[in-house]
């Protein structure tokens, strides 16, 4: 884990705890961040994602218009970076249907890194094939028609943070647990 990291945790921890109750997946939102910015609050990416939660500028517009009390956008403020990975997580959550927690997490990532319509269409492909699409690892991980690069970008995303950063964030005492372990 970066040293950065634990300069935020107890802001990540309020902010998520707020958006979740308790116990909330603070540890899951950390590892997120690890993953896409290892909490530097001024990355950037080569195809224009910024801040600590890596938002594309129309996705930062359109978050701060849906959720007006977090107010304009503003990927580059770690608050506000946290603040909204946290409902943007929430809305993704929200709106898959999942068997068991460790799939509900996979596909609200996979919807926060590629877009909820893919994570539809991967699970509509899965149904097709005769698998579960409520179940992640080993079913609807396995189907897409996402470009080659998207999928290995997509489903390694998952994986890093919910089998490698989480139960680090998890050892290291963060709260919430690792919903694959």
């Amino acid at each position: 884990m970066p040293a950065t990291a634990e300069r935020y945790q107890r802001e990540l921890t309020r902010v998520v705890q707020q958006e979740w109750g308790l116990p909330a997946p603070v540890a899951i939102h950390a590892a997120q961040i690890q993953q896409e910015s290892a909490w530097r609050p001024d990355a950037r990416s080569p195809v224009g994602a910024e801040g600590l939660s890596q938002f594309m500028p129309s996705t930062s517009d359109w978050i701060a218009e849906l959720y007006p009390d977090l107010g304009a956008a503003a990927p580059h403020s770690p608050s506000w970076a946290m603040r909204a990975q946290t409902r943007y997580n929430k809305f993704h959550w929200q709106r898959i249907n999942a068997t068991g927690q460790c799939s509900h997490w996979a596909l609200t990532l996979s919807a926060y890194n590629g877009g909820l319509g893919w994570v539809y269409r991967d699970q509509k492909l899965a149904r097709a094939a005769g698998d579960n699409p409520g179940v992640w690892f080993g079913s609807v991980a396995e189907y897409t028609n996402r470009a080659d690069w998207a999928k290995h970008e997509n489903r390694d995303y998952v994986r890093r943070i919910l089998l490698r950063y989480t139960p680090r964030y998890v050892g290291a005492g963060w709260h919430g647990g690792a919903p694959c372990s």
